[in-house]
Formats: C-alpha cells, structure tokens, sequence
C-alpha cells in the first residue's frame, strides 16, 4: 500500500510540474534551437469578416463601424453578419449597413453558435476568413496584419492578439493579467517553434478551403478548427502585430462562469475528434496534450497529492502537505477576511484553485451531457464600456 501511495504522490507532483512549469520550460529550450519564421509579404486577397451573432443590438452598430474603418485595400473586403435567430432588432441595426458591403443572413430559430459559423464560412466568397466577435474592437491595421501572414503557402491559420483593457470595474486586473500573460506567451512560442494550439477566439483567421464544418453544439471552435487545420499540414501561427481589445471579467463569478465553459468545451474535444489522442494522426499532438489535457488532469493530481502525502510517513511528505495546506489557506482567508483581498499572493491563490474548481466542474458538464447547444449573453460586461485603446 505505501509502494502505491509512493507512486501517486510522484507522479501527481511530476503532473503537476510538467503542466504548469516542464511543459513552458521545453517551448523556451526548444525556441532555443529550432525556429520557424512565417514568411509575411504583401498579400491582400478578398476576404470574409464572418460575425455569429445573437442580440447583439446595443454592440452590432459600433461593432460593423469598427471593421469597416480597418486599413484593408477598398473594396477587397465583405462583411458577413449571421444571426442566431436575433428577436432584439439587431437584424434591423445590420440592415442599415447594407449598402457598406455588409451582408447579412439571417437563420430562423436558434441553433448554436457552431451551425451559425458553418452557415457563414459556406456563404464567404473571400479567399480568406476572418472571425470576428460583436464584442471586441480591432485596432485598425489588425486584419491586414493577420491576412499577411498567409503569403506563406505554409500558413493555415493566423491568430491575432487579445488586449485586455484595465478599467474601474474589474476586481481580479491582477489575476486575470498574470494567467492571461502566461498563457499568451505560451501560445507565442507554440508558434514559433511550429503550430499552436487553437488560437484566440475574438480575432483569427484561416484559409477558406481548409475549413470542415463544425459539429453541432461544438464549443471552441477556435480549438478544434486551428486543429484541423494542422491535421491538413498546415501551420497555425501566432500574430501579436494584429489586436483585438476587450475588458477583463468583472469578479471571480464572471470568470468562473466563461472557463467552466471553456474547459467543458476542452473536454468535448475529445468526444468530437478522438483522433486528436493519437500522435499519428495529430501532428500537434505533444502540444496538444501538455498545453491543454494535462491541465484538465491537474485538479485530479492536486487532490491525489494532498490525500498521498497525508497518508504516507516521512519527513518529506509531512513537510508536502503542510506546504500545500498554505495556498489552500491563503485561499480561503481571502474569502472570510475582506482585507486579505488587498493581498496579491492570496488572490492569485484563490485565483488558481478557482481555475481548477472549474475544470472539475467542466469534466463534470461534459460527462452529464449539461453543455447548452446554444449560446447566451457574454457576461463580461458591455462593449460600449471599453476604453479608447491608444493605437
């Protein structure tokens, strides 16, 4: 039985480790020694900028305004807004900018976010696609900045960069920016040392003919369609010249929401395209695994470590599960002494075992089947809050 314990406690911890600390550790050595420039130039094809949206009415208008004022050459640039069966006059809103070279479909019912962007990519007429979220705002030069990448023939897919903007409102700036940091310099390197995995929602783009159709009811398809991508030997690559801007989540609630969801969606890529478990047929399948299913696992090795070390006897483990009750206390104190709030390590504690809650709860989503087929409102927070970035 200790020989057991031995080897969970190990292998938790090596688990844990490699997920957070090993796995960017191996980027940073590997960008060291192997590199692989994109090959930008002067490329501007006619492209799609396609939007799914569902009332979206307070943001449509700013948000079109936005896109029709990027530095694109004229007339090489069509603008697609489909809407998820929209019952709050955003159709009406769109319609007044029919004559900018903005089309609209519109889709009756509703019917998910996924068939809502199969719909619009089947309707594109550019060589290249852009998606586009209601909410955010471009800076001006971003889409000609993520359609250049695609002179390289190699390039399939192109990431733009996701800002997000401080304000009053927010109350985890701090949190927020340190993993949002970590994890964009992840991605950063995954491109340079080849393909990422997925790319930012809010600002990205792919070549029109490698795009396959999405599941119904998929969640990230900004994971599984770079993935694709990828499986039809094509780079995905990671542009921070091209940005997007948005506002932080409002408190831990918002946040724990959005990546309950996203980390149900992890979960789902594995049901939707099992082969991306298998290193034959998924060329970024080391990347894959270490950026995003060895995160999923890291609650289940938290635990194991904990009850591990408790159980065994020695110095060391003693030692370890003192060590682990500091961040699990410093936690819970930011939650029953208010002042403890101002203290950055306790919320940054509250901060990671949140994320990790919510990947348990994702598994939990995905394994009952609770993941909605439909969307609902982003509850960041409105658009027409976010300050005017200086570009």
């Amino acid at each position: 039985m200790e020989l057991i314990l031995t080897c969970l406690f190990w292998s938790s911890l090596a688990c844990i480790l490699y997920t957070y600390l090993g796995y960017p550790c191996a980027l940073w050595v590997l960008a060291r020694f192997t590199r692989c420039p994109v090959e930008k130039g002067d490329f501007a094809p006619e492209i799609s900028i396609v939007i799914a949206v569902w009332n979206e009415a307070p943001e449509i208008a700013r948000r079109l305004d936005n896109l029709l004022a990027q530095d694109y050459p004229a007339g090489r640039t069509e603008i697609l807004v489909v809407s998820d069966g929209c019952d709050d006059g955003t159709e009406e809103v769109v319609a007044r900018y029919r004559d900018r070279n903005v089309r609209h479909l519109r889709l009756p019912g509703r019917n998910g976010k996924s068939f809502t962007l199969n719909q619009g990519v089947a309707a594109a007429t550019g060589e290249i696609v852009v998606f586009a979220d209601a909410r955010q705002q471009f800076a001006p030069g971003a889409v000609a900045a993520l359609v250049a990448n695609f002179h390289d023939p190699r390039v399939g897919c192109v990431s733009g960069e996701l800002i997000l903007v401080k304000d009053e409102v927010s109350r985890i700036k701090a949190e927020m920016g340190a993993y949002w940091s970590y994890e964009k310099w992840i991605r950063k390197a995954e491109s340079r040392t080849g393909s990422m995995v997925g790319a930012t929602g809010a600002i990205y783009a792919i070549r029109r003919k490698l795009h396959i159709p999405l599941p119904p009811g998929t969640i990230l398809d900004d994971v599984l369609t770079p993935l694709r991508v990828a499986e039809q030997g094509y780079r995905c690559v990671f542009d921070s010249s091209s940005l997007a801007y948005d506002l932080f989540s409002k408190d831990t609630g918002v946040e724990w929401s959005r990546k309950v969801r996203t980390l149900t969606g992890n979960w789902q890529l594995l049901s939707l395209q099992p082969g991306l478990l298998l290193p034959w047929r998924n060329p970024c399948w080391w990347r894959f695994i270490s950026h995003k299913i060895m995160r999923l696992l890291v609650p289940l090795a938290l635990v194991v470590l904990f009850v591990s070390g408790a159980l065994l006897p020695g110095t060391i483990y003693r030692w370890a599960t003192s060590l682990q009750c500091l961040p699990y206390g410093a936690a819970a104190v930011t939650g029953l002494v208010p002042v403890a709030r101002s203290i950055r390590i306790t919320r940054l504690c509250r901060f990671f075992l949140i994320l990790n809650a919510a990947a348990a709860c994702g598994f939990w989503q995905w394994i009952t089947g609770g993941s909605s087929l439909v969307w609902g409102k982003n509850p960041v927070g409105p658009a027409a809050g976010l300050p005017q970035a200086k570009w």
